[in-house]
C-alpha cells in the first residue's frame, strides 16, 4: 500500500516544481526576498503556547458574524489563518483541513479558517474549494494584526503576482499588499493557546496529525 505524504511533503514538492518551472532571473528574485523573510522579525510577536488567544469577531461567508468566544462555549477551536484562497500551499492545507474535519468534530472541536480576503471573496473561496469548515473574512488584517501575523509582499514580488493572476487587491479590498504569515492555533475552552504552529516559510503548514494530537491532549 502507497504511503500517503504528509502536508509537508506535498507543500515541499510543490515548491520544488514551481521553482523549476521558473526562469532563472524569477528563481532569484524569489529566493532573495523569501531569504530576507526568513531572517526578518516577522511574526515574532504571535502568541504562544500558555498564552490567551485574543478574542474577535468577524464577517463570516455566509453574511453573518462569528466571535470565537462564541465557538469556544461549544468546545475547543482549531483557528487556522491563510494567506488566500489564490495561494496553492494553502488549497493543499485545505484539503488536508478537510479530510480531518469529521475527527475533529468528533473530538468536540471546531474549525475556523482567517484570511484577509473580502467577504465576496471568502465565499468564493469556499465555494471552489467546497470548504466544510467557516472560513471568516479579516479585511485589513486587523485581526491578524491582534495576533502578531502579519507580512507585506515585497515589492520587488509584487509585478510576479500580477503576472500570475494573482489580484491582491481586489481579493483583499485594499492595495496594502499585507498578508498573515499562516499559522494555526489549538485554543482550549477557556481560550487559552494548547498549541500552536507559525512559520515565516509560508510553505508549511501544520501538520494534520499534530493537529490531531493537540485536541487529543486536552
Amino acid at each position: 500500500m502507497k504511503k500517503v505524504a504528509s502536508l509537508g511533503e506535498q507543500t515541499g514538492q510543490l515548491m520544488q516544481d514551481f521553482m523549476a518551472s521558473l526562469p532563472e532571473d524569477v528563481r532569484q528574485t524569489i529566493g532573495s526576498a523569501f531569504g530576507k523573510l526568513l531572517v526578518s522579525d516577522v511574526a515574532s510577536s504571535a502568541p504562544l503556547e500558555g498564552q490567551k488567544a485574543n478574542d474577535f469577531e468577524l464577517p463570516n461567508g455566509h453574511g453573518g458574524m462569528t466571535r470565537l468566544a462564541d465557538l469556544l462555549g461549544e468546545g475547543p477551536v482549531v483557528l487556522s489563518f491563510y494567506r488566500g484562497g489564490w495561494c496553492p500551499f494553502c488549497n493543499l492545507e485545505f484539503k488536508a483541513l478537510s479530510d480531518i474535519l469529521p475527527q475533529i468534530k468528533a473530538k468536540g472541536a471546531s474549525l475556523v479558517g482567517i484570511s484577509p480576503e473580502t467577504p465576496d471573496t471568502s465565499l468564493s473561496t469556499i465555494e471552489k474549494h467546497k470548504l466544510p469548515f467557516e472560513v471568516l473574512s479579516d479585511v485589513g488584517n486587523i485581526i491578524a494584526g491582534q495576533y502578531g501575523l502579519v507580512m507585506t509582499v515585497y515589492e520587488e514580488i509584487r509585478p510576479l503576482y500580477k503576472q500570475w493572476g494573482i489580484d491582491l487587491a481586489a481579493a483583499n479590498g485594499d492595495d496594502s499588499y499585507q498578508l498573515p504569515v499562516p499559522a494555526t492555533f489549538v485554543i482550549k475552552q477557556d481560550g487559552t493557546i494548547h498549541a500552536c504552529y507559525v512559520n515565516k516559510d509560508y510553505t508549511r503548514r501544520m501538520e494534520p496529525a499534530d493537529i490531531l494530537a493537540a485536541l487529543d491532549s486536552l
